[in-house]
């Protein structure tokens, strides 16, 4: 066992992470056998004199360390955070009112792209500030729609002019 205790800005929260032992010798189908640890996260919260509990489990494949399986289940809820923060706080998709199944489901495959356009633009601007400028200039727009991130531009082979398209 495992117990972490995290003292923020108001609440204390305390985690008590356990993984079962080896699991080679149990018994499961073939879609199962690269499953090799069952893990279990008890938190308690303690806010203004109200305690609050909540026990989750997790099936994975990191090997029964419980080490491992702590900083896998704390590494993902901060990107699951920091994913859903910056969805909501730059394209506003709490706002959104679309109720039916695959209109939600297309916008948020649009979310999707547009937060990784705008995480791979090389300006030095807050994700925020590039969906405004986006909506405000065509040039903008345009490089984040049709031009490749840096990171995937072939590179030109060696002896290569440097002309350019002018």
């Amino acid at each position: 066992m495992l117990e972490t205790i995290e003292r923020g800005h108001g609440p204390v929260e305390t985690r008590r992470y356990r993984t079962l032992g080896d699991l080679s010798g149990v018994p499961r189908s073939a879609l199962w056998k690269a499953m090799n640890m069952i893990g279990m996260v008890e938190s308690t919260r303690e806010s203004d004199g109200k305690v609050s509990r909540e026990t989750r489990f997790f099936i994975g494949s990191i090997g029964s360390g419980v080490a491992d399986f702590a900083r896998a289940v704390r590494s993902h809820w901060g990107v699951e955070n920091d994913l859903h923060w910056a969805l909501d706080v730059a394209l506003r998709e709490d706002d959104c009112r679309v109720r039916e199944t695959q209109a939600r489901e297309n916008l948020a495959v649009l979310r999707h792209i547009a937060m990784s356009r705008l995480k791979n633009d090389s300006t030095k601007l807050g994700i925020k500030t590039k969906r405004l400028k986006a909506g405000w200039a065509d040039a903008y727009l345009e490089k984040l729609l049709f031009e490749a991130p840096p990171t995937l531009r072939p590179t030109p082979p060696s002896g290569a002019s440097n002309i350019s398209r002018g």
